[in-house]
């Protein structure tokens, strides 16, 4: 399999980011996560989605560790850290589920508190499912479930029908501005814009080639590609869900076109014992804008603070 691999000096003096990385071979790629905290805590799994990584989740970890947590955060394969194959065909979801579940069962992860958002709620929440054991409480922001009656929102349609123009896709040269949607999608105005491009640009450093996993995000939504985007399987986990047998904390950021805080509260009350609740004036990348903020709303919901 060809991949490109970021050197590592592409990550280096990012700010709120002192973590050191951890490596596992996964089908022959080297993936990512970092792990922070004691090897006997209880684990706080970060997921991430599209066109993110790791870093997305860094102004939670501080507060979890500071709560007790043993704090994992991963790189999905073509992002961050991870190794990236070239072949946009290589990319669908059902590889994102198998490698979270070779990096859950490789360290024996157990009282799983999992945080999960956008692409990570479909590939997340999927191994709480079919893991159900490893798992003591879910926590949900800003994603979905593909299931029968699910409206899409014209946040997503438009935003399926411009990362899949391939006029646009060929003009840009293969090109996919991750740095620019993560800090277009900011709602505070104290946002560091220019220092939010450059570190969610960290990772693709050899042009269109190595972007081929954000590209390939966008086309697999299952409403468009239901095989790809493991529809089955969305739909499968969205039934399960709503009887989980353990707390599901629904925390929405309030001002996401994409997954709107109406869909948040639908989604919890279709969850036995569900709580629900917003972060104000936070978009879509609700851990980028207030991951502090979702951490204490966690906490207080848990009955940890």
């Amino acid at each position: 399999m060809e991949f490109v691999r970021t050197p590592d000096v592409h990550f280096e003096n990012l700010p709120d980011w002192p973590y050191a990385p951890h490596y596992l071979e996964w089908e022959g790629l080297r993936v990512h996560h970092i792990d922070e905290g004691p090897k006997d805590a209880p684990v706080a799994l970060l997921t991430h989605g599209e066109p993110t990584w790791a870093y997305l989740s860094r102004k939670m970890i501080q507060p979890l560790l500071d709560l007790g947590f043993r704090v994992i955060a991963y790189d999905l394969a073509g992002f961050g850290r991870s190794d990236k194959p070239v072949d946009d065909a290589w990319y669908v979801i059902e590889r994102h589920c198998e490698r979270i579940r070779h990096l859950i069962e490789t360290l024996d992860l157990t009282d799983i508190t999992v945080f999960v958002q956008d692409w990570g709620g479909p590939t997340g929440l999927r191994q709480a499912v079919d893991m159900p054991e490893r798992f003591s409480r879910l926590v949900i922001m800003n994603t979905w479930l593909h299931h029968d009656g699910y409206e899409y929102s014209d946040g997503i349609k438009f935003w399926r029908d411009s990362a899949c123009n391939p006029l646009w896709l060929a003009a840009m040269e293969g090109y996919f501005p991750s740095g620019g949607i993560v800090a277009l999608s900011s709602r505070r105005p104290e946002t560091d814009h220019a220092a939010i491009r450059a570190a969610y640009e960290a990772p693709f450093t050899a042009g269109g080639e190595s972007r081929a996993g954000t590209r390939r995000f966008p086309w697999c939504i299952p409403n468009w590609e239901y095989e790809a985007g493991n529809g089955k399987d969305q739909e499968r986990c969205f039934e399960a869900l709503k009887t989980p047998g353990k707390p599901v904390h629904v925390i929405f950021g309030d001002a996401d076109g994409v997954f709107t805080p109406e869909w948040g509260k639908q989604w919890a009350s279709m969850i036995d014992g569900a709580t629900f609740d917003t972060i104000p004036n936070a978009g879509h990348f609700v851990q980028e804008e207030a991951g502090d903020e979702v951490i204490e709303v966690f906490a207080k919901r848990a009955g940890l603070a």
